[in-house]
């Protein structure tokens, strides 16, 4: 049980309707938020209301369907631009699918230190060599924009070859594959939104 304390400390970092902000803005009632949690949509609505308060790994399950850190949810609401510098030699390059050799591609985040992303940017390695990726599909929209080599990208049984400083944009909700063309390495610049 929580001291009045430690509650009005809680309630003082407004967690319940910041989570309920980030829901809405996602357009997700709280079934669909539950599923994508594993938690009841009884215990999300009282996180809401402030009448219980997530654990940490709790509201970190939360922040991560949202894309945003822990600090989300504990620095105060500020008027300044978001502004995260990704340097070259901080990003982590991971293999897809994990463990596979070799990958279908590997890919490394652009924008991981932005909280609250809006869209979410990639560089992604296509190695010669690979095999076709398995068929996925997220979020809404995909761009991916050719730097080098060349990409076929399936969409929804439909294939388009893509060349250097070629771009597709397309519905990610929709079953989608990529495959490699050629000998070479392809390398490309993927932005998707959720």
């Amino acid at each position: 049980m929580l001291s009045d304390a430690l509650k009005n400390e809680l309630q003082r970092y407004a967690i319940g309707p910041r989570i309920k902000a980030l829901r809405l803005r996602k357009k997700l009632g709280l079934v669909q938020l539950a599923g994508h949690t594993g938690l009841s949509p009884a215990m999300l609505s009282k996180f809401e209301r402030g009448h219980m308060f997530p654990t940490l790994p709790t509201l970190l399950r939360i922040a991560m369907v949202f894309g945003v850190g822990l600090d989300h949810f504990f620095t105060a609401d500020s008027e300044q631009p978001v502004i995260a510098v990704t340097r070259k030699e901080e990003r982590v390059r991971l293999p897809t699918p994990p463990g596979q050799d070799p990958p279908a591609y590997l890919f490394e985040s652009l924008d991981y230190p932005a909280t609250d992303r809006r869209m979410e940017a990639f560089y992604a390695e296509f190695p010669a060599g690979s095999r076709p990726s398995e068929e996925h599909q997220h979020g809404c929209a995909e761009f991916i924009y050719i730097l080098s080599g060349r990409l076929a990208v399936d969409v929804n049984g439909k294939e388009t070859t893509l060349k250097v400083g070629d771009a597709i944009y397309f519905d990610s909700s929709v079953p989608h594959r990529y495959r490699r063309e050629g000998r070479g390495a392809c390398t490309v610049l993927v932005v998707t939104t959720s």
